[in-house]
């Protein structure tokens, strides 16, 4: 398996955990001689690491020699750090991609240091609204909102994330979650509206995470957790990652089976974040029979990958619904987006993060981080999921009001949808 596919889907999600930095970041100041050749080197290594790794020899359509001679000269000449910095973003700007970012030192920092833990707080959290609303585990009811953590105010946490276009709910969801976490054992205070609006705190202890830690390649450990039932007649699947290769296409594969004779299958997406992306073409097997087809295609500089289905012995041919939010990004989109794309699945939810591309992140000379992509990824249909995402067949978003009632909107209409299939 070629290396980089590792990447897939768990590079994009590095920066977000970062972006508590974001908002405390250091006043500019003006650059030393040495910052001066930094900042230089700096740029240097972004536009070479473009010219020879993007997968356009000329990137975004660009004279990208004539880009370079029109930086270079600024980039000597800024005032200060923050200046310099932002010439590199306006630069990166006009490739019209992303995963082409410039990160601040402070913020990149953070990748080298050590983990506040992995404990989770027993509850799901989702924004809406900008709100921060329990949407998930039995610890605390669902819709109730979080209104802090340990005394941070999580709507202004989220509202000066909200400020920043560039931010989605990707991001915001990494951002809570790291408010919500630390160490396993460690205990929270938190403060809660109910659904009446009265305040109440409770005091959480942080359980240890969920599933079985796995690493692969150059990815770093990582729990990943599978879960499959029947609702009534129809199956249910959910995992939180394309990681644990072995025990997820095992377990997928037991679900299918013991689902050959249900109305339906649903595959929730939801808060996956992806993984290695070959594991998309394996378990999209277990729903086509054709051989040949394909979910999409990925475009390397020297190489084109073609994402082919591995059709399954004894594949499912019934009703598919595929669940997805704003937080299902890299092999999650290529895996909904090709089925969708073929016909094979109705996708259910909100837009996906897009976010398919694999990308690197770097450091630079002056302590900055940079990200780049390495590959371009287009789906059979011909779309490209990057930036834009899945767009859902049915678009249902999670309001309080529901979530209160005890109510999953989502996963509701594709469990009607299934029942309608049956009645046809």
């Amino acid at each position: 398996m070629s290396p980089f596919l590792s990447r897939v889907g768990v590079l994009p999600a590095v920066p977000m955990a970062l972006l508590a930095g974001l908002l405390t970041l250091p006043a500019a100041a003006q650059p030393s001689p040495e910052q001066k050749q930094a900042n230089l080197a700096s740029f240097e290594f972004v536009w070479t690491t473009i010219r020879d790794q993007h997968w356009d020899k000329n990137p975004g359509g660009l004279d990208w020699q004539a880009t370079g001679a029109e930086f270079r000269p600024r980039v000597e000449q800024a005032a200060t750090a923050e200046e310099a910095r932002q010439i590199l973003r306006e630069m990166l700007g006009r490739l019209k991609q992303t995963h082409f970012a410039i990160f601040p030192a402070p913020v990149y920092q953070d990748l080298d240091a050590a983990s506040v833990g992995d404990g989770w707080p027993g509850f799901e959290v989702q924004v809406v609204d900008g709100r921060v609303l329990v949407s998930g585990g039995s610890v605390v009811p669902l819709g109730w909102e979080v209104l802090s953590v340990e005394g941070t105010d999580l709507k202004s946490l989220v509202a000066a994330l909200q400020q920043d276009p560039a931010i989605h709910e990707l991001q915001l969801a990494r951002a809570v979650a790291a408010r919500l976490g630390g160490p396993a054992g460690a205990t929270r205070q938190l403060a809660f509206a109910d659904g009446s609006g009265n305040p109440q705190t409770r005091e959480i202890q942080l359980q240890p995470p969920r599933g079985e830690l796995s690493g692969f390649g150059n990815l770093p450990p990582q729990h990943v957790w599978f879960e499959a039932k029947k609702l009534g007649e129809t199956g249910y699947i959910r995992f939180n990652l394309f990681l644990d290769l072995v025990r997820v296409m095992q377990s997928f594969g037991e679900a299918v089976e013991a689902c050959a004779k249900c109305d339906g299958i649903v595959i929730d997406l939801r808060g996956n974040t992806g993984g290695i992306g070959a594991m998309a073409m394996g378990l999209a097997g277990w729903f086509v029979d054709k051989p040949g087809q394909r979910l999409g295609t990925m475009t390397l500089r020297n190489a084109t990958l073609n994402f082919v289905i591995n059709p399954r012995a004894g594949a499912y041919h019934g009703p598919l619904a595929i669940l997805v939010d704003g937080s299902s990004a890299s092999t999650a989109e290529i895996f909904a987006g090709g089925l969708q794309a073929l016909g094979r699945a109705r996708i259910l939810g909100t837009p996906t993060a897009g976010a398919a591309l694999p990308s690197v992140i770097a450091r630079l000379p002056n302590g900055d981080g940079f990200q780049y992509a390495v590959a371009n990824y287009v789906s059979v249909s011909g779309q490209t999921l990057e930036a834009k995402g899945v767009a859902p067949d049915a678009e249902i978003r999670l309001t309080r009001e529901t979530l209160l009632a005890g109510q999953d909107t989502v996963l509701d209409a594709a469990l009607a949808w299934i029942r309608s299939q049956k009645r046809q």
